[in-house]
């Protein structure tokens, strides 16, 4: 998608400085069709703009032709030793496998680097699926931070009434295993 009319759009990083095409950071917006702020929120109206930007929420790129991708949400988003993971990236490859039946990628925290990249899986009836085979397959498809470093099989992913997966009652499941 492109941006409308009286809208300006731009990818920006966590500092607000403006990335280049094809870059992927979180999708920033201006101009009069969007809000000032938050109503009677200072806080989060504060936390929400940067230098006259309101930050989405939303991580994406725009590529050479000025099209906008959306890739994830940026509270989805993993960081792993400094480095910053889509979700969505590491569902799409699991999905791939033919025992999946659904699957949420989340950070969990780790001492060492900050948040491993954990697969929530549940698996089609009569199927099996160990860690190794897991990144066996991720092996090549995505990068050696990407893979996902644990893997728990689940009955079933906790969702909202219309179905979205719950990825913070996730995490806090996952620590009360862990934990």
């Amino acid at each position: 998608m492109r941006s409308v009319r009286h809208v300006e759009l731009a990818i920006m990083d966590d500092e607000g400085r403006t990335l280049s095409s094809g870059q992927q950071g979180e999708v920033c917006v201006r101009g009069p069709k969007v809000t000032n702020g938050y109503w009677h929120d200072e806080a989060k109206t504060s936390a929400s703009f940067v230098n006259g930007w309101f930050r989405t929420g939303d991580v994406g790129y725009i590529d050479s032709e000025g099209f906008l991708f959306l890739t994830d949400r940026k509270k989805n988003m993993i960081i792993s030793g400094g480095e910053n993971i889509a979700s969505s990236e590491v569902e799409r490859v699991i999905y791939e496998l033919p025992q999946v039946a659904e699957v949420a990628a989340i950070g969990v925290p780790d001492p060492q680097w900050g948040e491993c990249v954990t697969a929530a899986v549940v698996l089609k009836p009569g199927e099996s699926l160990t860690l190794q085979h897991l990144r066996a397959h991720c092996n090549g498809k995505l990068g050696g931070f990407k893979t996902p470093k644990k893997l728990v099989l689940l009955e079933a992913l906790p969702r909202n009434p219309s179905g979205k997966v719950l990825k913070r009652e996730l995490r806090i499941l996952l620590a009360e295993q862990t934990g």
